[in-house]
């Protein structure tokens, strides 16, 4: 799945002119924390709408979890870990880390792209979100899921996922 890319709407201000056709809804997510699933003891990364109560868990695997929960608790490894040298080679060949997007979600697995500019181009690398959360953490890059993703989820599964963590629906 390609995540399409991400473009302001920028409507002409003439009137025959069609105005531009509008991509996918992102909505802006803040990482509100790591869990572990009381249940299943599996990790998942809780993701909380910027400007409203709405959640997107995502199962992800331990080595990732710890990368982001460290971050999240403001730790830091003797050495550098898988994300924090990827932020430093992207640091050093100067590619900005503009976005992470969460496209999509097939078969209980979700797709995500980090969208990189180096040299005024736009690039999006196909990445698992676990990974591109703890790259976009590590420098403060904006995350977004498609409206699309939140309104695949089941609402009643979603809420007994949340009880099962430790959070009220």
């Amino acid at each position: 799945s390609s995540a399409p890319a991400f473009v302001p709407d920028r409507r002409s201000t003439r009137a025959w002119d069609n105005p531009r056709m509008p991509g996918p809804e992102l909505i802006e997510m803040v990482v509100e924390s790591v869990r572990v699933h009381m249940l299943s003891s599996r990790h998942v990364v809780i993701l909380k709408e910027a400007e409203r109560d709405r959640y997107l868990p995502i199962w992800i695997g331990p080595w990732e979890a710890s990368a982001i929960a460290m971050k999240l608790q403001g730790l830091a490894a003797e050495r550098p870990l898988t994300h924090d040298l990827i932020t430093s080679i992207f640091d050093r060949l100067e590619i900005e880390i503009a976005r992470v997007v969460i496209s999509d979600l097939i078969d209980n697995t979700f797709y995500a792209s980090l969208y990189l500019l180096h040299n005024n181009k736009e690039f999006h690398i196909d990445s698992r979100p676990s990974d591109a959360i703890a790259i976009a953490i590590r420098i403060g890059a904006p995350v977004f899921v498609e409206e699309e993703v939140i309104a695949k989820q089941d609402q009643s599964t979603l809420d007994t996922w949340m009880k099962n963590l430790g959070m009220s629906p």
